[in-house]
């Protein structure tokens, strides 16, 4: 990956981060809460982690092939998250492009998910 991609990969996961804390932080009435929620389902009332991934793939324009590569390069060396490899209706394969981007996105949720926690444990921690 290039360095310009990297810094914009960088920037990517920063806004995302800040956006994703002060929304669970305002939605579950407190950092502690939300802690305890993100870190018991990221998926639960209140977090909803893959809505939001989906939300950030799509206005930052990532949610086709292209994008999905841009994402899996930054994170090429982490581990594939178990997600989704069959079509959602139909249980057979899916495209390429289906599996790049559900593949992507679970990254992407992995290491978003790992990054907020990171961030309010130490801004609980130090009272910022």
């Amino acid at each position: 990956m290039d360095l310009h991609e990297r810094v914009a990969f960088d920037a990517l996961l920063g806004q995302a981060g800040e956006a994703f804390v002060e929304r669970i932080v305002q939605r579950c009435a407190g950092q502690d809460r939300a802690i305890e929620a993100l870190e018991r389902d990221p998926d639960s009332e209140g977090v909803w982690l893959t809505d939001f991934v989906d939300a950030v793939f799509d206005e930052w324009c990532l949610a086709d092939a292209d994008g999905a590569a841009f994402v899996l390069r930054a994170l090429k060396s982490r581990p594939v998250p178990a997600g989704p490899t069959t079509a959602p209706t139909t249980g057979t394969p899916s495209t390429i492009e289906h599996l790049l981007v559900s593949t992507a996105k679970a990254a992407f949720a992995t290491l978003l998910r790992a990054k907020v926690l990171e961030s309010m444990r130490r801004a609980s921690v130090y009272g910022a």
